[in-house]
């Protein structure tokens, strides 16, 4: 089958065209080009197809998008404390950039596969003891970043429910792992990780109570293949994530105790989410088994930072 991955030279992305490659599939990628994206494409380059562009540029999205049988939507801007600083850019790329990519597939008739994320539910800290997230709860997005993914989220259900576009919603929980970002804007672990390995001591912003559903990026490639190998999802939303809450605070403990460094405690963060209790009873009724705890991918992404830096010194 003709796959196309946006943001296939990004974190996730790349894990997913590696995946589909593998499984025989003809892939192309669109990736704004950078040497992150470079690096992250660079065992499978000779095997894909890599569409140098942004999801902004509708010409290049349209050109993209035509003659591929699904489009898995992975592009974005992903950071809270970015969009805090540069929020049009958030509005530009997520929202205005998603339209171009449902109209393409709208025009292709294609099947879409797109990325929402857990931020559009906003702070979990309201729901009862014991409550869940499901896909039916209200969007209260906290900063720029969620807002503008719930904006794409719902208008990606308007173009199934107006056109009759065949468009699945996948909202992931806190991906985390191999090929992660770590430097500025980055996520938590990755950041954690870079410091601990330079002898730098981890901060942990306010009380690092906050408590999150991290989902290694092996087990949400498989999320994406469940969506992909089942039938019957159009217009419909969908969790994704381990099931388990962890407090950043003992992620920061697990990581400073490996890598000997101390943990130290700055201000809170504007737009930060105390809590994000997903739900995933409907992905677990498709069949979706997450397998890496939070721990353990943590020990496989220090390990291979290890080993990416052996190689890029050797």
């Amino acid at each position: 089958m003709k796959i196309l991955i946006t943001g296939g030279g990004g974190f996730q992305g790349s894990h997913l065209a590696e995946y589909f490659v593998k499984k025989g599939h003809k892939v192309s990628v669109l990736t704004t080009h950078s040497e992150f994206s470079l690096g992250n494409l660079n065992d499978i380059s000779d095997k894909v197809t890599i569409i140098w562009g942004s999801i902004t540029d509708k010409e290049t999205v349209e050109k993209s998008v035509r003659g591929h049988d699904v489009v898995f939507h992975l592009a974005g801007h992903v950071n809270v404390d970015e969009s805090l600083q540069n929020p049009e850019i958030f509005l530009q790329v997520n929202v205005l950039g998603t339209f171009n990519i449902l109209e393409a597939v709208r025009k292709n008739k294609s099947r879409l596969i797109s990325a929402s994320t857990c931020e559009v539910y906003g702070d979990g800290h309201t729901l009862k003891k014991g409550q869940l997230l499901n896909e039916t709860a209200e969007f209260k997005p906290n900063s720029p970043y969620a807002a503008s993914k719930a904006a794409a989220d719902r208008l990606s259900y308007a173009y199934f429910k107006s056109y009759g576009v065949d468009v699945t919603i996948a909202r992931p929980f806190n991906v985390f792992g191999e090929k992660q970002n770590p430097g500025l804007f980055g996520a938590v672990i990755p950041i954690f990780v870079a410091k601990g390995l330079r002898g730098e001591n981890l901060t942990v912003f306010g009380t690092g109570e906050s408590t999150r559903d991290y989902s290694h990026v092996s087990d949400i490639v498989q999320a994406y293949d469940l969506v992909f190998n089942t039938t019957g999802l159009a217009g419909k939303a969908i969790n994704f994530a381990s099931g388990k809450n962890t407090k950043i605070k003992d992620i920061a403990d697990y990581i400073a105790k490996k890598l000997n460094v101390k943990v130290v405690h700055g201000p809170s963060r504007p737009g930060e989410v105390s809590r994000f209790p997903a739900d995933i009873s409907f992905a677990k009724s498709l069949g979706y088994v997450p397998k890496t705890s939070v721990w353990k991918g943590i020990d496989q992404y220090i390990e291979w930072v290890r080993k990416d830096s052996q190689k890029k010194t050797s």
